[in-house]
This record gives C-alpha cells, structure tokens and sequence, in this order.
C-alpha cells in the first residue's frame, strides 16, 4: 500500500510540473542530453581551453577574437539552414531523423576534440563550429516537437520542466568534469589537459546515451503532405516551403513580432552565455572558479525554471518574460564592474535564476502562436532569429576587443538588446496569437 501510495504521488508530482505522461519525460531528456554540451563545450570548459590551450602562442585578444569569429560564422550557417530543413522535416516526417542524424554528427565533432592540439586552433575552431552548428539544428527538431507531445494550456510547463531537467543533467556532468579538472591524479589522469579532453569525451557519450528515450518514445508528428504539392523533389520541397512559410508570418503578426523581439533579448542572453568565460580569463578570473561558477548556473536554474512555470501559469508567460529581462538588464551592468571572483559567482547565480525560464517561456509562447500541422518550419524561422541572436552580440563582442583592446567596451553595449527586446515584446498580444494559431492548425 505504501509503495502505491509513494507512487501515486510521484505520479501527481510530475503531472505538476509538466511531465506527468511517458512521452513528455522522454521530449524533455533531450534537454538533459544536450544541456552537457551547452555546459561543458559552449559555456565552461571549451572556451578557455581554445584560448589557453589550442590557441596557445596568440596573444589573448587574438584568441578572443579567433573563437567569438568561430562561433559567429558556425550560428550563421545553422541559421540558413534551420528554414529549409524545418521545412523537409514537416513534409516528410523526419524530425525525429533529422534529430538523430545532426546529433551523431555533432557527438562526433564533440568526440574529436579530444585529439586536437597545442596550438591547433584553426582545427578547433573547425570542430567547434561543426559540433555547434549540429546542436543547433537538433534544437530546430526537438523543439518542433513541443506542440504535438504538449497541449496549449501545458505547454509553458513543459517547456520550464524540460530547461529544469537539463540544468540539472548539464550541472552533474559538469561537476564529475571538475572533479577531473581540479584532481586529475585523482582519477588516473597524467594532467588537465587530459582531464579536459576526457570530459569532452564524456560530452559525447551523455549526448549520444540520453538522446534514445526521445528517439524511441516519442511518437513522429503525421508529415504536413500539403507542402509537397506540386514540387517534383523533397529538396524543392524544402526549399518552396521555407519560402512559403516567410510569407505566412505576415498572417501571425504576433508570432512574427515575439521572434523580433526575441531575437533583440536573445542577442544579450546568447552573447553572455557564449563570452562569459572567456570575458572572465581575460580580466583574471581563474578557469576552475569559472568551471565551479557555471555549476552554480545550473543547480540554481532547476528551481528557477520550475518557478518561473509557475509564475506563468498565475501571471503569464509574457509578463515573466519581463521579469527576466529586467534582471538581465542588472546584471549586464553589474557585469561591467565586475574585477573579483566573487563578482563571477554573484552573476553566476542571478544568471542562474532567470536563464531558464526566459529561454523555455519564449519558446513555449511561439508555440501556442503557430499552426501546429509545420510546427518544423515555423521553428525553423524560431531558429533564424534564435541563431541570428547569436551572430550580432558575439560580432560586436569581436569588433569591440579588436578596435579597443579590451572586452569591457562590448558590455555595457549589450544592455540595447534587452531594452529593444522589451520594447517589441509590449506590443505582443498573446491571446490574439493563441486564437490566429487556432484556427489554422
């Protein structure tokens, strides 16, 4: 009785928090499985590694440089292709395929970092963006999957709960790579180099492991046939329908004005995540208190995406989406300020608290405001101005270290994002969007 009991309420704990049914704990694994390589790669581990280590005989600013022109180009590539393969997954009912085939490719990418060397940053900066601009597209197609395994009024749940389980599935990868980093003799290992490139390793596998359960139990969305009329090739197809879907925005004001805004806020978000790190070495801040800093990013983020559900089901997903940004808006200042490593870990933490939540609300708003029968498409476009997002802030980043010598010019200029983002996103209206998607799905 007792074992029923403890059963029933975890089964009524998980519906709470968005993942009461098999195939929504399955939809938001891959959170978990891809979270490690947003983590370790993008955010912890691999930025300083370039700098130090494959960019080794450049003086620092040319490696800032190098690595913020390496992810600028990767984001830009995933960006032109997220339309037309969004498109190819709607109409041949492939995003479950296209998924798997972009993450083998980017477990590869991730694998071979391991064998890059000293002073090899142009092979680094070549498997970096190979691995990025794979994660990137496998986010076109896991994404698209929300609004078919999640119902409209769940929907900001589910999304927050899948961010919540990848902060938690990214922050304990990332806790056993410290654990390599900081003790590598510990472990076996000769030294951290090596534990560096065990964990990128360890990358790979966790993105390969815990992407089956998705793969295996979630269902694949019916093929949107009506696409394909009248074009001879699945390319064409793909091609005609990216096309067609950039015309039907203007039908989906709303829709189209949330991804505007999005990509102004999203700018700021993408631009701190991907050059906090490496903004932090060049100031002095040591790579293993960055390391344990981005811990705290995740384990904070679990209860605060999880919250930031909830305040979306009592206030709305748009009015805590201003929430976040506003607390943005304080730490890009703070930011500017910051010379202690305490200072890293303040902002670490208030990182922690929003991040989540803006990222999952944004993306399940989108959702509520298509036609679910191309939901591949539209977030395909979701992807244009997401990886756009992560073209303008990293460039300025780039341009600004290389005219003034110093990060700190790029900081404060990253506060025009949030605000313009702000501005667009007043003149969403939500219900309106919700009831246009409605009556075209």
């Amino acid at each position: 009785m007792d074992r029923a009991a403890d059963i029933l309420i975890m089964r009524n704990w998980l519906a709470r928090i968005g993942l009461g049914r098999p195939e929504l704990r399955a939809w938001a694994m891959y959170d978990w499985a891809n979270s490690a390589f947003w983590t370790t790669v993008i955010v912890a581990v691999f930025p300083p590694f370039f700098s130090d280590y494959a960019a080794a005989g450049l003086e620092p600013v040319q490696a800032t440089a190098r690595f913020a022109w390496a992810t600028t180009i990767s984001v830009a590539v995933s960006a032109l292709l997220g339309p037309v393969l969004g498109a190819l997954a709607d109409y041949r009912a492939w995003k479950k395929r296209l998924l798997a085939v972009f993450m083998v490719v980017g477990v590869a990418a991730t694998l071979l970092f391991a064998t890059i060397g000293r002073g090899d940053w142009v092979y680094a900066g070549v498997l970096f963006g190979v691995a990025n601009v794979a994660i990137a597209m496998t986010m076109v197609f896991y994404e698209s999957l929300l609004p078919h395994v999640a119902a409209p009024a769940e929907m900001d749940r589910v999304a927050t709960a899948g961010y919540a389980v990848g902060f938690f599935g990214g922050g304990i990868l990332l806790l056993v790579n410290l654990a390599w980093i900081l003790m590598p003799a510990t472990f076996g290992l000769p030294d951290t180099v090596a534990a560096i490139k065990l964990s990128f390793v360890s990358v790979g596998v966790w993105w390969l492991l815990f992407s089956v359960p998705l793969l295996s139990r979630v269902p694949e969305p019916p093929a949107a046939a009506e696409i394909g009329a009248g074009h001879a090739s699945a390319v064409g197809v793909a091609f005609a329908g990216a096309w067609r879907t950039m015309r039907e925005l203007r039908g989906y004001p709303n829709a189209f004005l949330l991804l505007v805004a999005f990509l102004l806020y999203n700018d700021g978000i993408q631009t701190i995540i991907r050059m906090a790190s490496i903004y932090g070495a060049e100031i002095g801040i040591d790579r293993n208190a960055q390391i344990a800093a981005f811990v705290l990013v995740q384990f904070v983020g679990v209860p605060c995406t999880m919250l930031f559900g909830a305040a979306a089901d009592r206030l709305g997903a748009k009015p805590s989406i201003f929430v976040a940004i506003a607390v943005y808006i304080g730490i890009v200042s703070l930011a500017y300020f910051m010379r202690a490593t305490w200072h890293f870990f303040a902002l670490a933490a208030l990182v922690g608290m929003v991040q989540g939540g803006s990222q999952a609300l944004s993306r399940s708003l989108f959702a509520r405001m298509i036609p679910k029968r191309k939901s591949s498409e539209y977030f395909g476009f979701f992807s244009v101005f997401e990886k756009f997002a992560g073209v303008f802030g990293p460039a300025l980043f780039a341009a600004s270290v290389t005219i003034f010598g110093s990060s700190r010019a790029a900081v404060l200029s990253v506060i025009f994002f949030f605000a313009a983002g702000a501005l667009v996103l007043t003149r969403v209206n939500v219900a309106e969007g919700e009831a246009q998607a409605s009556q075209s799905s």
